[in-house]
């Protein structure tokens, strides 16, 4: 009796092994397109753009140069004048659409406010228009004799127009109002559909408890929004770090190199100069690291104490 259960529990693991491989091979069938899509088209460029990283030349003249790529960028002015607008535009653009996207989600979240529908819809309306349509459209508006110089002189605000496009400090405003006018409604479609999962009892409690409105929000909304707050600020950092179709269309990266970011100077390096495919990859992977520095910090700074 004892040898016939070791043969039937024996045969029972070689069935349930067989179940497991075979359920895993069903699977791995289902995904294995997606895989393979996934490492040609991502992980292979990655690899052989670090490679290109390493080399200097074109097609069959390329060789290796070690980290001399590398160490040309911190005696690059152009790239230390690229990162330095780069980053600008993130420290500013990026807080100012958060906050303004959270914002609008709490007054849109209204259950007072009619239309709603409406409104969700207008603001998130510019984030599925075409990056280049809208961004000729930026450039119309800001010009010396657009709409916005117009108005301005209309309403007595200023006497003389803004060199929107000329000037380097206007140009980068001009540059943050776009991407701030375009991605504002993308980031608050994410605060929204958190805010609508937030137990209304919480919020009658707190009233209850003599709590404003002003408390609530900052005891209440912004705690249970923390995770979607990380997400959009991480993916709006990743999205302002690689930031080209505005200032090509808008500025082209001037006046002089007043509004060029990494991504521009990475297309000027590949196309427009004489191209350089090793230092280009070389200034792609700055971009890299750029991201995965803030995002340690973004981590950081929203890192739970008690972790």
């Amino acid at each position: 009796m004892i040898v016939v259960k070791g043969i039937q529990s024996t045969r029972m693991t070689k069935s349930s092994k067989k179940f497991r491989v075979k359920n895993a091979m069903i699977g791995w069938s289902f995904i294995a397109i997606a895989v393979i899509m996934i490492c040609l088209f991502y992980f292979y460029p990655m690899i052989q753009a670090l490679i290109l990283s390493f080399q200097s030349g074109m097609g069959a003249n390329l060789h290796f140069i070690g980290f001399d790529n590398y160490i040309r960028l911190f005696k690059d002015p152009i790239f230390l004048t690229t990162v330095k607008n780069t980053v600008i535009y993130l420290l500013i653009q990026v807080p100012v659409m958060i906050i303004l996207a959270l914002f609008l989600s709490v007054l849109l979240n209204n259950k007072m406010l009619k239309l709603k529908g409406v409104f969700r819809t207008a603001i998130f309306l510019p984030c599925v228009t075409s990056l280049v349509a809208y961004s000729v459209i930026f450039k119309y508006l800001f010009a010396q004799d657009g709409i916005i110089n117009n108005m301005l002189i209309n309403l007595s605000l200023i006497s003389e127009p803004i060199q929107w496009l000329t000037d380097p400090f206007w140009a980068k405003v001009t540059i943050i109002v776009a991407i701030t006018w375009r991605w504002t409604g993308y980031n608050m479609i994410f605060f929204l559909s958190a805010l609508q999962n937030v137990d209304e009892s919480i919020y009658e409690a707190a009233k209850i408890d003599g709590a404003s409105s002003l408390q609530q929000f900052f005891k209440i909304t912004i705690p249970m929004l923390k995770p979607i707050i990380l997400f959009t600020t991480i993916t709006s950092t990743i999205g302002t770090l690689q930031l080209f179709d505005e200032v090509m269309n808008i500025t082209k990266g001037g006046p002089g190199n007043a509004t060029m970011t990494i991504s521009q100077y990475i297309y000027n390096l590949s196309f427009k100069y004489t191209p350089d495919f090793g230092y280009a990859a070389t200034v792609s992977y700055a971009i890299v690291i750029l991201i995965v520095f803030f995002s340690i910090i973004q981590f950081k700074v929203a890192g739970d104490k008690n972790e």
